[in-house]
Formats: C-alpha cells, structure tokens, sequence
C-alpha cells in the first residue's frame, strides 16, 4: 500500500470521530448543565530514516534527519468544565451551582454519582430526586407535605415555610462534591459523571466554602456549547475530511496512470 493512502486513512478516521464529537455537542445544546466535548489528536510513530546528529564523517554530523509521519489519531475526548450561563426559571425546586462542583446523587446500587443539572422534583415521598429517573439527591432531604413555600439558600441550606407558621424551618443541607481534575470524570448519561482513579477522590463541603461554588435557587445552569463555535468547527472538519479524500484521489490517480503507462 502507498504510504499517503494510510496516511490519508488515519485523517479520514479523525475527522470521522472530530464530526461525532461536534454533532453530539450540538445535539445537547439544550440539555441542562451538559459540558461539551472537545477532541485531542495525536501524530502517530515516525518511520526513522535519517536520525538527526548522526556521524556522516569523523568530523560532521547531520544538522537534520530525514522522518516520515504515518498518520494521526484521536486520544481524548476530554469535557469542558466551563461555566453555563444561568437560566432564571423562577422553579423553587431548580437549582444551578455558580463556580466548581457537582450535586451528589444516590444511585440505586448505593453508589454516589455526580451532576450539574440541578433541574430537581420531588417523589411520592417527598424526597429531591433527578427529573430523568428519579435518582435521590444526596444528603436526602424530605419536603413536608404541608410546606407552603421552599427555599435553597447560596451556602445549600433548605428551609421551608409551614403552613400555620410565619419563620421558616430548616429541614436539610446540601453539599457540593469538587474534584482536583473534573475532566477525569467518567460520563454515564442521565447527565451523571461517576469517580475514576484519573478525577480523584471528591472533596465534599458547603457552597461557598473552600473554593466550592455558591447555589443559586429558582434557575438552571444550561449547557456551555456555542453553536456558532461548534458550526465554525464542523466546517474546519469537513474541508480537512475532503483534503484528506483528495489525497487518496490523487494517489489513486498516480497508481492508475502507472499500472497503465508501464
């Protein structure tokens, strides 16, 4: 096989995964506190024909090599922990963090998973649970059935007020979990992340405390994707797709007129 046609082969695979990347960025261009993808490419091994300083006679070196590239790939996908712009909803139950952090959330088999969509309801127990599948919110708070009104605060305590009542009362806390290297979250869907040994340990406080975001209630972080950006970038991926093709094209045409001449 021509080396430009592998070369070519590896772009077309690139770029195949880059307008994956950008379609499912732009498809959750509504999804609440969605971070976007960005993808991170690599060149591949380089075939060593001439090294560079290597002896050309007993006093001379050469001054450079001679490597040939053999394509490129794609390594990471990592998230963009950038901040969202916040959507006031004027819902008690919404939520957005203002800064670093993630919502703690109770799964199912006990384990803790994470979340930047604070678009929160409530069960048949009264309990915060997630509006996809009704995971709890964790530390667990539970609304009385008889509360008139419901208030989070910027530091995470909630207080109702009850009927009959004029102050209100507090009935929980709640608690941001941060993490040294976001990025290194892995994504389940369900706009849940959950801990990998690359994200480390979660560091778990109060709003506003120890570079810990603040809560903003009645409002929701939307998703950080620019569309204009993610439009710009998908034209970028589909003229380097076809450039990629027009080489395998103009080797096919060199090979063809080759096989045909000798």
């Amino acid at each position: 096989m021509h080396p430009a046609l592998w070369i070519s082969k590896t772009g077309l695979d690139a770029q195949q995964t880059d307008l994956s990347v950008i379609s499912h960025n732009l498809a959750n261009a509504s999804t609440v506190g969605f971070k976007k993808n960005r993808a991170v490419f690599e060149d591949l091994l380089y075939q060593n024909i001439r090294q560079p300083g290597a002896a050309t006679t007993q006093n001379s070196t050469l001054p450079t090599g001679l490597m040939l590239g053999t394509g490129v790939k794609t390594v990471a996908n990592p998230k963009q922990f950038t901040q969202g712009t916040t959507q006031v909803t004027e819902n008690a139950l919404d939520m957005s963090i203002q800064g670093r952090g993630f919502f703690q959330i109770q799964m199912p088999d006990g384990s803790t998973a994470y979340t930047r969509a604070g678009n929160f309801q409530l069960n048949q127990n009264g309990e915060i649970v997630t509006t996809g599948e009704g995971y709890l919110l964790n530390p667990a708070i539970a609304v009385p059935t008889d509360a008139q009104s419901f208030t989070v605060g910027l530091d995470g305590t909630v207080s109702v007020t009850l009927q009959g009542q004029a102050a209100p009362t507090v009935i929980g806390n709640i608690t941001l979990a941060d993490f040294i290297n976001p990025a290194g979250l892995q994504p389940m869907g369900d706009n849940l992340f959950v801990e990998t040994l690359a994200s480390g340990a979660p560091v778990v406080g109060t709003p506003g405390l120890t570079g810990i975001g603040t809560i903003r209630g009645g409002s929701l972080e939307s998703s950080n994707v620019n569309t204009v950006e993610e439009l710009v970038n998908m034209i970028e991926t589909q003229r380097a797709y076809e450039m990629n093709a027009k080489v395998i094209s103009t080797v096919d045409q060199m090979l063809q007129y080759v096989s045909q001449t000798l």
